[in-house]
């Protein structure tokens, strides 16, 4: 894969293979350096994701004592039952967990079928006590949305210029419903951050991030510039022609 050093993180870009390929290799090394192998690690939603739990399942590309041993999370969640093919956690379950035998132990979704804050405040306090009330996600996977979001931090949030402090919060977005999400306080108290994001719809968003000039209110996912030494891009050919000639 090619490899650039940027503000907003390192770079990795190539075929859709090796993307899907080095997400995993990211994963079993984040798993092989945790102690006892008990990682946290928080998935994301969107097509993307979906197409990599497919992959991995097909091609057994985590084994079955990571799958096991790691706790998993997902970094935001649609408040919709976990049946719905709109639950971000519901479909990592449907094509990674349950196909590879993940134990209900090792499974924590958000608690959607409470209401918002509830669910919220719950969440918050399950994910202090299993890895402290000041520490995110060991590995924190990221989507990216045409519009250049990243979680459920939409264009516009007031998450992105102040988040209290707080690791998580619950928003509601305009014709989008309501959502749990990380904040980017939270994005900073983690170990390892890996966004994917492929197809050629991303490589404007990928452009915008990059290469363009305007904030991170109109542009989310700069956010990770704060944490940038922690942060790998994985961008298939399609979306990194966003790039340009950098």
């Amino acid at each position: 894969m090619r490899e650039l050093s940027t503000e907003q993180g390192t770079v990795r870009s190539g075929p859709l293979e090796a993307v899907f390929a080095e997400a995993a290799r990211l994963g079993t090394a984040a798993w092989r350096g945790a102690p006892g192998g008990r990682l946290a690690w928080a998935l994301t939603g969107g097509s993307t994701p979906k197409a990599w739990y497919r992959w991995c399942t097909a091609n057994s590309a985590l084994t079955p004592m990571l799958l096991q041993q790691t706790d998993w999370y997902v970094s935001d969640e649609r408040c919709v039952p976990l049946a719905s093919e709109e639950s971000n956690f519901g479909n990592a379950d449907r094509l990674l967990f349950v196909p590879n035998g993940v134990p209900p132990e090792r499974k924590h979704p958000w608690a959607v079928q409470l209401a918002p804050e509830p669910a919220l405040a719950d969440f918050t306090r399950q994910a202090a006590e299993r890895f402290g009330s000041r520490k995110g996600f060991d590995l924190c996977f990221l989507g990216l949305g045409d519009d250049a979001l990243t979680a459920s931090l939409f264009p516009g949030s007031a998450l992105l210029t102040n988040d209290g402090g707080a690791l998580f919060a619950a928003v509601a977005v305009p014709g989008r419903g309501d959502r749990l999400t990380i904040t980017p306080s939270g994005l900073r108290a983690c170990g390892r951050i890996v966004v994917m994001a492929t197809g050629e719809a991303k490589a404007e968003a990928v452009r915008r991030i990059f290469r363009g000039d305007e904030s991170v209110a109109a542009v989310p996912a700069k956010v990770l510039a704060s944490c940038a030494g922690r942060v790998v891009w994985l961008l298939d050919d399609a979306a990194a022609a966003g790039l340009g000639g950098g």
